[in-house]
């Protein structure tokens, strides 16, 4: 397959994901009628594509209060994740970087239908989900700088951001997969009515440990959903070009599956939420969230070889999942054009703020080299030579 048939291909297979040209809802009110504009409204998602069980329904009821909930929080992570390209470009952020702009509203719709005190156990593409865990956006920016106000103390970067009920966070490929079959278990063990999602990428898809974890959670019936955030490219190589079967919700075979339309924030809370209470009563389950990601796999990838800038415009033009949700609310009378503007500007001065903080504040002290790896507070440690001691 040539470079133009594959990105084609690509954009076709996005295309019916979302439908901006013609969302549903009422029409534009006018400035007097939108004060008697109902609170709740019922909009219209795509279908899932289903394996071995039925699909939810394509209605989901939303209120105003938590659109907007959702449209502030994907548009802080958007705005974060830009100023962390500005910083790595400007050298100020170092190794790793994965950003996640474009994919917002699988991180902000799956927390939306899950306990707070649900398990993520996640790769390395793990901004928006300490985000949307709780971690603030100073936490994040201070981990990606590698200072004592990042999440980690500094100390884990890009892949390493966590918090009680986040798993990470993972730089091993596939490895989370296991691990959250296996919080999943804890679960089931301890008797919690919670699940555990654990969330890979197309690119590790086809990891065996995926497979090994799909087999023992369906042995034990564990309260797991595996999460494929299908980005159409695993690092430089498209989809199609890496596995034989790209219906990543039927690779669970004996698990049933649920392809969901995640550039739809209100399509993927309305599937987590029935992801959820199948896993609680019946045991596994795969979904695969198809979206797309606008920068490269990572800051060092140039992004030029594989996809064309034409291509990437074309998704963020069309069917962006911020543009998508801040329609449906001006459409329903919930807020305007100027309105939603002024948020827009609001977060950036509160982004802005957050980095300043993060970049003012000093580096680990040196103790924090031997903290967090044994309960007990070790002395006397070696460094680098045997004239240091730590």
């Amino acid at each position: 397959m040539s470079h133009n048939q594959q990105t084609q291909s690509t954009i076709m297979a996005l295309r019916a994901i979302a439908r901006l040209g013609s969302l549903p809802g009422v029409q534009p009110l006018s400035a007097a009628s939108r004060r008697f504009s109902s609170d709740t409204a019922t909009f219209n998602t795509r279908p899932c594509d289903a394996h071995k069980m039925e699909a939810p329904p394509t209605e989901v009821t939303a209120n105003k209060d938590e659109c907007f909930e959702y449209l502030k929080t994907m548009m802080t992570i958007r705005r974060m994740e830009t100023t962390a390209g500005e910083l790595y470009r400007a050298k100020k952020i170092r190794g790793f970087c994965h950003l996640y702009s474009g994919q917002e509203a699988c991180a902000v719709g799956m927390t939306a239908a899950m306990d707070p005190e649900d398990g993520i156990c996640d790769a390395y593409r793990v901004h928006g989900w300490a985000v949307c865990k709780g971690v603030s956006v100073k936490g994040v920016i201070g981990e990606l700088l590698g200072n004592s106000s990042g999440c980690s103390n500094g100390k884990g970067g890009s892949m390493h951001m966590y918090t009680p009920s986040l798993f990470g966070g993972n730089g091993i490929v596939g490895a989370q997969v296991p691990m959250g079959a296996g919080v999943a278990l804890a679960h089931k063990y301890n008797g919690k009515p919670l699940v555990c999602v654990s969330l890979y990428g197309d690119g590790a898809a086809n990891q065996g440990q995926v497979f090994e974890a799909y087999n023992i959670a369906k042995l034990w019936d564990l309260p797991a959903i595996f999460v494929c955030e299908n980005n159409k490219y695993g690092m430089g190589t498209s989809a199609s070009r890496s596995s034989a079967n790209t219906d990543y919700y039927t690779r669970g075979d004996y698990l049933p599956g649920l392809k969901v339309d995640a550039m739809d924030v209100l399509c993927v809370k309305n599937a987590t939420a029935y992801a959820r209470e199948y896993a609680l009563n019946e045991g596994p389950i795969v979904l695969e969230m198809e979206t797309y990601r606008y920068h490269g796999h990572s800051m060092s990838d140039p992004d030029t070889t594989y996809r064309s800038r034409e291509d990437i415009a074309e998704m963020r033009k069309n069917y962006d999942p911020i543009l998508m949700l801040r329609q449906r609310m001006i459409d329903s009378g919930w807020t305007t054009e100027e309105e939603v503007k002024a948020l827009e500007k609001s977060i950036r001065k509160e982004v802005a703020a957050a980095v300043a903080e993060a970049e003012a504040s000093p580096l680990p002290p040196q103790e924090q080299l031997t903290a967090d790896i044994y309960r007990e507070e070790l002395t006397g440690i070696r460094g680098c030579d045997v004239t240091i001691s730590l």
